[in-house]
């Protein structure tokens, strides 16, 4: 075996066994040419499928060219973090309209640091026991095309409803990057796209946001408008949403792929009780409690007034009670036209469902 590519060998596997020591699932490496993407890019964003995620279009140049995010970048190294919390059962929760279903992601740690803190533990490991290089470690903080980069390093394939599957994994993974100036040896085990003729993610979406295979619009997509939207949800979107109050995990649940899916890292054990809470109970959270049990959580992501919006949307679609209808009043007039409006939509729906109207 030439000598040149055995060192190259050992040094993806030193690599890839102190990511796993780390509690990383998966590690490739890729360059960083992302040029191939770029058109879908552009064709999303003239879309108009960003909604009012006006930074895709902002710092696009940033995703088309990653060495102009990370000048002198010769490497990207693409990791993947477990997370589905064990013996995890969403389909009762999605069932039980006065539960809130929160997006499974969403239940414990909050993820971004927690990967660019290993990612960065994993640099200064090769920077001492390889040779010093310049780096930098992003994990959903940076524009950066991050599928696409680990669909380019072998960790899977993009999906028909865009995400990232594994057949090893599923999809229940996040991911992480490390940016480098080393050169690395490139991964060659790219998976081929396997989703064949399912449709599954596309069938069941609620509010049919995958309008076609691999074209995602985030103006319909239940996790862009229970996080990022800002504003009334639009009422037909309404109903569809059901008991989701933050995300949507439902294109995950029907992948037939994620049978493959590895309980995840226990930092994302559900806390305080998040996996099977009622929505009647989280309606009545004051702001200081709020701020208090999301304390490191991605549910800050969405902020106080939008949590209770969400909330009020879902208990519109839970069974009429004496106990909805009273903390949904107690509501009206505190924090906004917004939540006003969806309170509002919630006790008329409710009374339509009580008195039959």
């Amino acid at each position: 075996m030439d000598s040149t590519l055995h060192q190259s060998d050992k040094l993806i596997d030193q690599l890839t066994r102190r990511a796993r020591e780390l509690g990383f699932s998966y590690l490739g490496v890729t360059d960083p040419d992302v040029s191939k993407h770029v058109p879908f890019l552009d064709k999303w964003v003239k879309d108009g499928f960003q909604a009012s995620m006006k930074w895709f279009d902002r710092h696009r140049n940033l995703r088309r060219e990653p060495t102009a995010l990370v000048p002198g970048t010769k490497r990207i190294v693409s990791v993947t973090l477990d997370y589905l919390p064990p013996g995890t059962d969403c389909l009762s929760v999605l069932n039980d309209p006065e539960t809130a279903y929160i997006s499974r992601y969403a239940l414990g740690r909050d993820y971004h640091k927690l990967l660019r803190k290993r990612l960065k533990f994993l640099a200064e490991w090769f920077q001492t026991e390889v040779t010093p290089h310049g780096f930098r470690v992003f994990s959903d903080s940076a524009p950066v095309l991050e599928k696409h980069l680990a669909e380019k390093a072998g960790l899977g394939w993009i999906g028909k409803n865009t995400l990232l599957l594994s057949r090893r994994s599923g999809s229940w993974f996040f991911l992480g990057e490390l940016f480098t100036d080393y050169p690395l040896p490139i991964t060659n085990t790219s998976e081929i796209p396997r989703c064949g003729s399912c449709t599954a993610c596309i069938d069941l979406c609620p509010t049919k946001a995958i309008v076609d295979a691999y074209r995602l619009d985030a103006n319909r997509c239940i996790s862009y408008l229970t996080i990022e939207h800002r504003g009334p949800i639009p009422q037909d979107l309404r109903i569809p949403i059901g008991n989701r109050i933050f995300g949507c995990d439902d294109c995950q649940l029907v992948c037939p792929w994620n049978r493959y899916a590895k309980a995840g890292d226990p930092e994302f054990v559900p806390r305080h009780g998040l996996d099977k809470v009622k929505l009647v109970e989280l309606f009545e959270w004051s702001e200081e409690k709020f701020a208090k049990l999301t304390e490191g959580s991605p549910l800050r992501r969405a902020g106080y007034t939008k949590f209770l919006e969400n909330v009020a949307i879902g208990l519109g679609n839970s069974e009429p009670t004496e106990n909805s209808f009273k903390v949904l009043h107690a509501r009206i007039g505190q924090y906004g036209d917004t939540l006003d409006d969806h309170i509002c939509w919630a006790l008329k729906r409710l009374a339509s469902k009580r008195y039959k109207i």
